[in-house]
């Protein structure tokens, strides 16, 4: 019979929230296997919150509740600080507090690690012998962080891609099996609880933009800053885009890709992208995530699971406590590179196919103009479709009806850089007869400058 731990990590939970309370909720029920796993038992001392009058689950005992989250870091008794206010101004100090007091901290503030000063705070735990360790911070459940950090570790990564926030593949998702409007699906997911109330941060893509950056220093050992990062959301994405992929044998994702594109040089970016149907990540569908890992010697691997929630981005913050304890009860930390300057490569100088959808008048002369303006900027088409008035009238209804006199082109390019691309789309925005650019859409894979 294994005897218990004879030592007590004590831990201090900043934050009462959707992740706090099934973490202290995991750390209270399952202590005693933890403290097999952890070498310690694992004592929650105490839950600071911003308001001690709101009503708390079962699985936070009033007795551990706390309005002052200062006065938690500072207590010597607390061994290992667990984050997970979020966002920057109120949780940054608190980290930092806790770091310069040699305290082990957990986080899944992804907003922190992502701005200027999560760099900070990454070389002050360095500097101070402790760790900082974040793995619910990107994928959730989905031990990404782990898997680069240490399996990988002896791995030349060429390339992260993935589906990493489940409110938009979720939403797209729905527009590509249910044929709905944007607006629909999105009011949908918002009943559900599968989007925020204001949606800006997943749909805008500000959500997948930080978690690329968090990823270009795991992967590539480079800090990257959420506004280093390029980004694109999905709100321009309508039901034709959709169809078009469906008929050709794609679907639509949100993808954050880090990739290395030479020495000391990385893209690191976050934009919907035309993925094949035989691609492994075009069958991650609703709210769950992927990340597709390439590697030169491994070659290509993917990690699957649930990117949200509270219990399962709990589960990767408890498995964190663990490791920090582990670490703490041996006087060691999770190894943390130093991390060297890092060269963004331009957009412009990536290469890609795309789909271009655009809407004109249904008359003679327009697709030669729109043609030459490709053809100006060296972007080659590789195919192209018109959709007449009446195509549009029966498939839209009233709105098509609306758009008598119109058509819609929907043009495959070859692979051109995205700074030829984005001149020609300017280019035909001032092409007479050309009513609108409706969208431009990277089609995987991408090739190289």
């Amino acid at each position: 019979m294994t005897s218990a731990p004879s030592r007590t990590v004590r831990i201090g939970v900043l934050g009462g929230g959707t992740v706090a309370a099934p973490v202290v909720g995991l750390l209270r029920e399952r202590a005693a296997d933890l403290a097999v796993q952890a070498g310690a038992r694992l004592e929650v001392v105490a839950v600071a919150v911003a308001d001690v009058a709101k009503q708390r689950p079962d699985a936070v005992p009033g007795a551990l509740v706390t309005g002052d989250a200062t006065a938690v870091v500072a207590d010597p008794t607390v061994d290992v600080v667990v984050e997970l206010i979020g966002g920057v101004d109120v949780a940054g100090p608190l980290v930092r507090a806790a770091l310069e007091a040699g305290k082990p901290v957990v986080t899944a503030n992804k907003a922190l690690l992502a701005s200027p000063e999560g760099a900070r705070l990454r070389s002050l735990a360095r500097s101070r012998g402790v760790d900082l360790l974040y793995e619910a911070a990107v994928a959730g459940a989905i031990p990404l962080v782990r898997a680069l950090r240490q399996s990988l570790t002896g791995e030349r990564i060429v390339r992260v891609m993935g589906i990493v926030n489940g409110t938009t593949n979720y939403l797209l998702t729905k527009m590509d099996e249910g044929d709905e409007p944007y607006e629909a699906v999105l009011a949908e997911a918002q009943r559900l609880g599968l989007a925020e109330r204001d949606p800006t941060a997943d749909v805008a893509g500000y959500d997948a933009a930080a978690k690329a950056a968090i990823l270009a220093g795991v992967a590539f050992g480079y800090d990257v800053s959420v506004d280093q990062v390029h980004c694109e959301g999905i709100t321009s994405i309508e039901q034709p885009d959709v169809a078009f992929a469906r008929r050709s044998g794609h679907v639509i994702k949100l993808l954050a890709v880090v990739e290395r594109l030479g020495v000391g040089s990385v893209s690191v970016r976050v934009h919907p992208t035309l993925v094949s149907r035989h691609h492994p990540l075009a069958g991650v569908r609703d709210a769950f995530n992927a990340v597709f890992v390439e590697g030169e010697a491994a070659g290509e691997l993917m990690l699957y699971g649930q990117g949200a929630g509270g219990l399962p981005t709990a589960s990767a913050v408890v498995g964190d406590v663990i490791d920090a304890a582990r670490n703490l009860l041996s006087g060691t930390t999770a190894p943390t590179p130093e991390r060297s300057p890092v060269h963004l490569e331009p957009l412009e100088g990536l290469r890609s196919r795309y789909y271009v959808r655009l809407d004109v008048e249904d008359r003679p002369g327009v697709l030669g103009a729109v043609a030459t303006a490709f053809g100006h900027h060296g972007v080659s088409i590789s195919s192209m479709e018109q959709e007449t008035p009446e195509r549009l009238a029966d498939e839209e209804g009233a709105a098509g009806r609306d758009a008598a006199g119109m058509a819609r082109l929907l043009f495959v390019t070859h692979e051109a850089t995205t700074g030829d691309v984005v001149a020609t789309l300017d280019d035909l925005g001032g092409v007479p007869g050309v009513v609108r650019v409706a969208n431009a859409v990277r089609i995987l894979p991408w090739g190289r400058g």
